[in-house]
Formats: C-alpha cells, sequence, structure tokens
C-alpha cells in the first residue's frame, strides 16, 4: 500500500469518527430532550410502552412495535417516526394530543438521515440484563435436576407396603396425623377397575377377587393378580390414550373452520392406544411425537409408526382457512411450541411469543429458540382453493403384504367403477334420471383406495434460525436468534443443529434426556393425579413459580428418577402406586388442609367416557373395537362437496353413524370442534370434558343442576337402565336375589340389610317391570355411581 493511499485512509477513518461523534452530539442535544419530553411518556419502559414501541432504548425503535422498526436509518420517507409526527397519516398520528412543532420535527428530520446515530447501547444491555436472570432462575425447585431421596423413617413400621407409603407416612407423622383405614376390598376393586380401565369390575370378577383373598394368606398377592390383569388388558390403554389426548387438542376435525374432516386423525389415536398397552417407554415416547419422521427405523411398519406420531404436532385447532398465511404459519408455530411447554415441561410458553415470561425465567428468546425449529418444520400447505390451506397428509411405507391387498382393491375398485359408468351410460341412452347415480360414482371416486396416509410434518428444504417478531406480528421482525431449548432447564449448552435439519431431533432428545428437570417430574406428577385425583404439585399444567409447590417434594423426585431408572415405564410406575397402602385408604375418612397429607382417599367424580362406557359394559352392550376411522364417510349424506373440483375441501355433516357405534367405547366415538358431541357422546359435553380447541392435563370437575337433569331425563341412562333390568329379571326369578345382582352389577357391592328394605318397599309400589326399570334408572344417577371411592 502506498504512503498516499494510507494518507487517504486515515484522513477517511478521521472524518467518520468526527461525523459520529458529532451524530452522537446532536442526538444527545438535540434529539433526546425532544424524545424525553414528547414521546416518553407512552413509549417508555418508566411508563408505558404503547403499541410495543420503547423510544428509551437504541433497540426499541430498531425492533419498533405494531408497525415494524419505527426508525429506518438513513430514510426518512420509510421511517414511521417520521410519518407519525408530520401528521401525514391520519391513522398514525403523534403524539395524539397535538402536533411536534416545526423546528422539533426537523430536528428529528435530520437526526433519521445522518444515520440516527445513538448511544444508548450501554443501556441496553443494562436492561436486558434485569430481564430474566437465568442463573437465579435455576435454584427454584423445579429446574433443580432431580434428585432420587431416600424413603424416610417412619415410626408405624406396620402401615407401609412400599417406598411410596414411607414418604406419605413420614409427613403424616410429622403433623400428627394418621392415615384412613383400609378401604374395603369391593371399594378398591371398583376403585382400581375404573382408575386402570374405565370400566367397572365385572360380578365375575368381583367373585374371583373375594374368592382369591379368602384362598390366600398373603392378601397381597391377591392385589397384585388384579392390578397385573388390568395393565394387561387393550381396555387399559383405552383409558389412559383419552389422558394424553386431552394434551393434544384431538379431534376428527381440522381447525374449527367450515367443518373440515380429519380423515386420518384417527392413525394417531390409535397410536396412542398402542404405545400405552405396549408399556412404551415414555422418552421414546416423547422422540416419536416431536422428530418420528427424522428417526431410524428397522421396518416399514415401524417407519409408518413414527410418521403416525407426529401427529401430535398438527392435531390441534389448526387454522386452514386465512387470507394472511404467514400470520397462520405463525399461530401454528406458537401453538406447537405451546403444547410442548404444557405436556412435556409443564410450562405456559405462549405469553413468550411476545415478551420475556412475566413470573417464570424464561427470556423471549428462549421461545423463538424452540419457534425456529418448527418455523423450519413444514405442517401446513396453501391449497388451490382461494384461501384455503390443508394439514400435511404422508403416505406410509408400506410392507409386500400391505402392497398386494392394496392393488387388490384397487382392481376392484376399477371394476366397480366401470360398471357404474356402463349403467350411467345405459339409464342416460333411455333417459331415466341418473342424479342419485351420478353422486354415487362421485363418493365413490372419493374413496378410491390409495396408499394409507397420516397427518404428519416434514423439515423444510432450508431450515433456519427465527427472527422475533414484535408482539407478535411475523411482519415486525427483531433480532434473529440461534435455535435450541430454555436455558433454564438445560444444563450444557444446546447441540449443535445440522444444515439440513430443523432441530427437532435434537430438541426431542433434549426433552428425553434424564438430566432435563421437568420432562420426568411433570409425567409421574400427571400419573399421581389421575390415580389419586389430586397431583403431587396439584397445578399439572403448570411447574412455574406462579404454580403450587408439591406437597412431598421428595417423593415426587424419588418417583420420578425411579421411573427413569426403570425405563420410563409408565406401567411400571402405576403398578407400584396402585398397590400401595396410601393408594388402598378409605375415602369415607375426614381430612384437613384439602386432604394435602393424604390421609384419606379423595373422591373424584367419574369423567364423561367412564360414565357412558360403565353404562355400557354393566348393561352387557359394550362393544370391543379395533380402532380405526371414527367418522363414517361411506355414508354419502355425511360428506359435503364430494366433487374433486368444488371450490372448498371436502366437509363432514354427520348425519349418520354406524349402528355399532352406539356401543363402542368412547374413545373410538368422532370428536366435533364446531358442534355438540354426536349420538350418545353428547354426555361429554355434559360432564367435563376438555374441549378440542384446547389442551389440559387435568379436567374441570363441576357439580351443576344440568348434569342431574341429564342423567334423570336423557334416553341414554334410560336405555342402559332398560338393558339393566332385563338382565338381573331375566337372571335371577328370586326379587332378593335379583337385588344382589342389581347392586353387584352397578355399584360393585353387595347391598346392605337398609337398601333392601327401602328396595323391596319400592319396587311393591310399582308394576313389576317398570319399577325394575325405575331403580336400576336410581342407582345409575346415584353419586355411589359417579363418584371414584
Amino acid at each position: 500500500m502506498n504512503s498516499a493511499f494510507q494518507s487517504f485512509i486515515v484522513a477517511t477513518l478521521a472524518i467518520s469518527s468526527a461525523r459520529a461523534e458529532d451524530g452522537v452530539t446532536f442526538f444527545e442535544a438535540k434529539v433526546l430532550p425532544v424524545l424525553q419530553q414528547r414521546c416518553y411518556e407512552c413509549h417508555s419502559h418508566e411508563n408505558k410502552i404503547k403499541g410495543g414501541l420503547a423510544l428509551d432504548l437504541k433497540n426499541g425503535w430498531q425492533t419498533g412495535g405494531d408497525h415494524g422498526p419505527a426508525v429506518v436509518p438513513g430514510d426518512v420517507v420509510k421511517s414511521h417516526l417520521v410519518e407519525a409526527v408530520r401528521y401525514t397519516n391520519p391513522d398514525m398520528e403523534m403524539p395524539p394530543k397535538g402536533k411536534l412543532a416545526t423546528n422539533e420535527i426537523e430536528v428529528l428530520e435530520k437526526w433519521v438521515a445522518m444515520g440516527a446515530p445513538d448511544p444508548r447501547v450501554s443501556q441496553i444491555a443494562a436492561k436486558e440484563a434485569k430481564t430474566v436472570d437465568i442463573e437465579a432462575g435455576k435454584k427454584f425447585w423445579a429446574f433443580q435436576p432431580v434428585r432420587d431421596s431416600k424413603p424416610p423413617a417412619v415410626k408405624n413400621t406396620a402401615w407401609p407396603l412400599n417406598e411410596v407409603d414411607r414418604f406419605i407416612l413420614a409427613k403424616q407423622e410429622a403433623a400428627g396425623l394418621s392415615p384412613a383405614p383400609d378401604a374395603d376390598p369391593h371399594t378398591w376393586l371398583r376403585r382400581v377397575s375404573l382408575a386402570l380401565t374405565g370400566l367397572p369390575p365385572t360380578p365375575e370378577e368381583i367373585s374371583a377377587f373375594m374368592s382369591d383373598l379368602s384362598d390366600e394368606s398373603d392378601k397381597s398377592d391377591a392385589y397384585a393378580r388384579v392390578v397385573d390383569r388390568l395393565l394387561n388388558s387393550s381396555a387399559f390403554g383405552e383409558r389412559w390414550a383419552r389422558h394424553w389426548l386431552d394434551l393434544t387438542g384431538y379431534a376428527d376435525q381440522i381447525g374449527t373452520s367450515n367443518s373440515v374432516f380429519a380423515e386420518h386423525a384417527w392413525r394417531y389415536r390409535d397410536y396412542v392406544i398402542s404405545a400405552f398397552n405396549n408399556d412404551k417407554p415414555f422418552d421414546q415416547f416423547v422422540r416419536e411425537q416431536v422428530a418420528g419422521d427424522l428417526l431410524p427405523a428397522s421396518s416399514p411398519e415401524k417407519r409408518a409408526e413414527n410418521i403416525i406420531a407426529t401427529g401430535f404436532l398438527v392435531l390441534g385447532d389448526v387454522e386452514i382457512v386465512a387470507v394472511d398465511k404467514l400470520k397462520m404459519e405463525h399461530d401454528l408455530v406458537d401453538q406447537q411450541v405451546s403444547k410442548i411447554g404444557t405436556a412435556f415441561l409443564g410450562m405456559t410458553l405462549g405469553c413468550v411469543r411476545c415478551h420475556d415470561h412475566k413470573f417464570d425465567p424464561i427470556a423471549q428468546t428462549d421461545y423463538y429458540a424452540m419457534a425456529g425449529m418448527f418455523r423450519s418444520t413444514s405442517s401446513t400447505y396453501k391449497t388451490d382453493n382461494g384461501v384455503w390451506s390443508s394439514v400435511h397428509k404422508r403416505e406410509l411405507p408400506e410392507t409386500t403384504e400391505q402392497k398386494s391387498q392394496r392393488e387388490k382393491a384397487v382392481a376392484a375398485h376399477e371394476a366397480r367403477i366401470k360398471a357404474l359408468e356402463a349403467e350411467i351410460a345405459a339409464k342416460t341412452a333411455e333417459k331415466a334420471d341418473t342424479k342419485g347415480m351420478k353422486a354415487e360414482m362421485e363418493h365413490a371416486k372419493f374413496f378410491a383406495p390409495t396408499v394409507a396416509k397420516a397427518f404428519a410434518v416434514h423439515d423444510v428444504e432450508r431450515p433456519a434460525d427465527m427472527c422475533v417478531t414484535i408482539r407478535g406480528n411475523p411482519r415486525a421482525l427483531g433480532d434473529v436468534v440461534k435455535r435450541g431449548a430454555l436455558r433454564v432447564a438445560s444444563w450444557a449448552e444446546f447441540p449443535a443443529i445440522p444444515a439440513d435439519q430443523s432441530g427437532r431431533a435434537q430438541l426431542a432428545d433434549w426433552l428425553a434426556d434424564p438430566r432435563n428437570p421437568l420432562t420426568a417430574r411433570v409425567t409421574v406428577n400427571r400419573i399421581w393425579q389421575k390415580l389419586f385425583g389430586e397431583g403431587i404439585v396439584r397445578t399439572v399444567d403448570y411447574f412455574g413459580t406462579r404454580g403450587e409447590k408439591p406437597t412431598h417434594p421428595e417423593l415426587l423426585d424419588h418417583l420420578a428418577a425411579q421411573f427413569m431408572k426403570n425405563g420410563w415405564s409408565q406401567k411400571r410406575l402405576i403398578r407400584e402406586l396402585v398397590l400401595s397402602r396410601t393408594y388402598r385408604q378409605s375415602s369415607s375418612a375426614d381430612a384437613t388442609d384439602g386432604n394435602r397429607l393424604l390421609t384419606r382417599m379423595n373422591r373424584p367424580r367419574l369423567d364423561a367416557e367412564a360414565i357412558r362406557d360403565a353404562m355400557l359394559a354393566i348393561s352387557n352392550k359394550l362393544v370391543p373395537s379395533g380402532g380405526g376411522t371414527a367418522l363414517p364417510l361411506e355414508f354419502p349424506e355425511n360428506v359435503q362437496s364430494i366433487n374433486p373440483g368444488a371450490v372448498n375441501p371436502p366437509a363432514f355433516k354427520f348425519s349418520k353413524m354406524r349402528p355399532v357405534q352406539e356401543f363402542e367405547r368412547t374413545i373410538y366415538q368422532p370428536v366435533i370442534r364446531t358442534a355438540a358431541q354426536p349420538g350418545s357422546a353428547k354426555l361429554r359435553d355434559v360432564f367435563d370434558f376438555t374441549q378440542p380447541a384446547q389442551i389440559a392435563g387435568q379436567r374441570a370437575e363441576t357439580a351443576v343442576p344440568t348434569q342431574a337433569l341429564f342423567l334423570i331425563n336423557s334416553d341414554l341412562v334410560r336405555a342402559r337402565a332398560t338393558d339393566i333390568a332385563k338382565l338381573v329379571t331375566q337372571a335371577e326369578p328370586n326379587p332378593g336375589a335379583r337385588l344382589e345382582s342389581l347392586w353387584l352389577r352397578i355399584l360393585s357391592r353387595p347391598i346392605t340389610s337398609a337398601e333392601r328394605d327401602d328396595a323391596t318397599h319400592f319396587l311393591d309400589s310399582l308394576p313389576t317391570d317398570k319399577a325394575w326399570i325405575e331403580l336400576s334408572h336410581a342407582l345409575l344417577a346415584s353419586n355411589e355411581f359417579l363418584l371414584r371411592l
């Protein structure tokens, strides 16, 4: 480099430096006073931040408010701040109380034209540092590593049956309390049967258990055999899968727009049922649902299973009719991040889309670190029909046998179409009416055999980090955030994400890592709540600072540690809990402090599914199901707009059900987002079913007059009462034996002498046939039937 050029460079840098200093001086002397006196009242951290715009920090005007960056350095025309103070846009006049003086406007214009110099960088760092203190946040109990505490010593050593009991009893003894007596065997059997399968025990199962108890010197073996039988029944998965579906927003419709059916949703439902019945390790369950499409598979069946599992991410209330596709996509990402936060972490993450969490040590950048993974995931696509979109459907891998079966079905279908075409042509030649046949043709074409599909996701072609969106506005972008996970729950730097991957596989590993302080704790707590009625942490979906603290923190950590140590087996954990002495307690004793120390068993009401399924079971009307679609689309009257050339996608009308559906378990009934639940499943709307547009780990439990009126007046309950009355009267000629059978069938226990006297008096007051129906109906509407005692 020659000396002349060097001199030129030095001179240029000196001029630039002088200009920068002049700019800073101008800002501090001229611009800052205008901002302080005329703008800070509504746009500063000390007062208000209207419209999301803060002008007391440099990054405030850089990121801007609802309209995006407030200043474009060097461009007066494109800077919203100048536009607002000039009063040239009626929708954006600032300050609203009166226009700035001409010289003040000129100051702001000159500042923007010179590149908007602003030295307040150090203030930014200081204020950002104060917002979320990650290291301090890690001291909160939920973010501490899981530690396996040893069961404490107890005074009453004869009471505990396992380690769970020692934790519970130690707390009771420290408070000067003692546990309730054991529930009688009939009560325990009904309790555990309903909890594990959602069905009451049959009279034969009651008899077998009582006989087993009388034959065994060690009664615990009889209890254990019951639990093992229930855990190994297909009814277990049908019951516990429904608990998980409450956390997914599952329904047989895509979103709430125009009743568009989700014809493949049932595959995810059946996947969940199978996962529980096969005791799929929960860490694997997590990985498959978050990133199943990215996992290796040893066979076509396993590959298909992994793809189906990702339905977790897209089977919520997905909006598919929107003009603003960019906002729609960001809203879906928000739903996916929020679902991950609630289901696996027990954290509320939706609010962090727009700002740092107000209570928990979760920064807005943490949200976008996760959101970037789902923004790099393709979940929906725009269709050719106007503003419509659709959820991605993926073809599932086929085995050789499946492919052969499909090819046979295609040949048969093509033959049927040709026959219909020939028949229509003949009718047309005869000038006969063909509206009906053409509709049948369209319906047949719509249901042509194809490769099996599932709602699923896949990575986009060019995964990338995501920008912060200002107040959730996808067109008002802030800084780019590197993809990762919640820092407060992390134990090390998040692993590097390959350039061609979304990061979901790494996120799945992070969620399922034994070092994660939340996943095992949250899961164990959910299982405890389903069995005992309340969680060890009563706010089961929220482990944050405003949630409830665990009543037994050492027990929670012990269970979480053992859960992971034992291969994340949910069945093994459930077995230990229901075979505890704590679970065997009576629910009739008094308890103080909301029974937080579990000095008796809680008395939760049966949920909607258990009420309906139990009525079907005890009336011998319950029909087993192998799964499959809940939507009877094979009936043409159920499908609108089946013409492929129609403007809108096919919509589901639900005019007709398969007759057998009225007698299948409720989990196999269609779940509708936009209207009342169909058929006998309408009971769900009365008894606190989690609405499919929401997710919740614990359902509300209301007691309102409409529930009593439903039980008294419902055709569903009356039909089951009639069926039960027929069963007992036909099977037992003796009225006394009939009463014994009726009580055993409905309430799972023998009738008492007082009840026998009352029932006999009631039966004598009515005609025989009607009396038994009325008595059966009364028992089905009783508190004892509706509660899990």
